[in-house]
């Protein structure tokens, strides 16, 4: 009778994770050299990398150096910087919109005419109504609410930059002084109102290297003198609120009342 030979023990094959994972392994490996295949090599940047690494490690080979030249450094992306003057006018500016806002309710109960922050051509300009700070025929400023809204101007032009001027504008009506007033015309009037207003703010302690005056009569209208509305809108003295120099003028223009009219 034959002798049953045992069968010898098969060697236990390998776990199935382990060929999930080769299998992940291969794929990764194809991904990788399709993304090399697609991409462009440039043997300068590659050398250059190498050489910097190498430098940083202490470990580049006498004779050997990286070289950037001018055109390469032309052609690097510039890094930009945060410009702080153009964030703090802007910061400033609605600060001042927020005083406009603020004098316009109090204004409201004594039904006087709103003072109007908008864009000019270099910056931005507050309009004050002639009413709100002056009698008829007078460049003395009697309005207790105005004073206290021009002290508040004076803290906003003390937090602008030092590029930042202000120019006060006096404009009046067609129609000129009663003759019992002591100005001649509507030059003498409108000089004085806007003089009234910028010594007004240098006592609230602007700097006055930074502000200026200038009378406009009549010649500068917003709206027509026939009626007693426009008449009323052309009577009226304007901080105009504008930087030093062109690249100033445009920053200011750029920031001020995008913010402002949100608010």
């Amino acid at each position: 009778m034959a002798r049953k030979v045992k069968c010898p023990d098969c060697e236990r094959c390998l776990p199935g994770w382990l060929a999930a994972f080769g299998d992940l392994m291969s794929l990764l490996l194809c991904f990788f050299v399709l993304l090399l295949s697609m991409s462009s090599m440039d043997a300068k940047k590659i050398s250059e990398a190498i050489g910097s690494l190498s430098g940083a490690m202490s470990v580049l080979e006498g004779g050997t150096k990286t070289e950037i030249s001018k055109q390469r450094i032309q052609e690097s992306t510039p890094i930009e910087s945060r410009d702080e003057t153009s964030e703090q006018v802007n910061r400033i500016t609605v600060s001042a919109a927020q005083a406009v806002i603020d004098a316009n309710e109090m204004i409201e109960k004594g039904h006087a005419p709103s003072i109007v922050l908008e864009e000019a051509q270099d910056g931005f300009v507050i309009e004050l109504p002639a009413s709100l700070l002056f009698k008829s025929g007078s460049a003395t400023i009697q309005n207790d609410d105005a004073i206290l809204f021009l002290k508040r101007i004076a803290l906003i032009i003390a937090e602008l930059p030092n590029e930042i001027k202000v120019s006060v504008q006096g404009h009046t009506d067609s129609q000129g002084p009663a003759q019992s007033s002591i100005f001649k015309d509507n030059w003498e009037l409108s000089s004085a109102r806007a003089i009234s207003v910028l010594q007004e703010l240098l006592l609230d302690g602007v700097d006055p290297k930074r502000i200026s005056a200038s009378g406009y009569a009549e010649f500068s209208p917003k709206a027509t003198n026939v009626t007693k509305s426009g008449k009323e809108k052309n009577r009226r003295v304007e901080l105009h609120f504008f930087g030093a120099k062109p690249k100033d003028k445009a920053k200011v223009r750029e920031t001020v009342l995008d913010k402002a009219a949100n608010k």
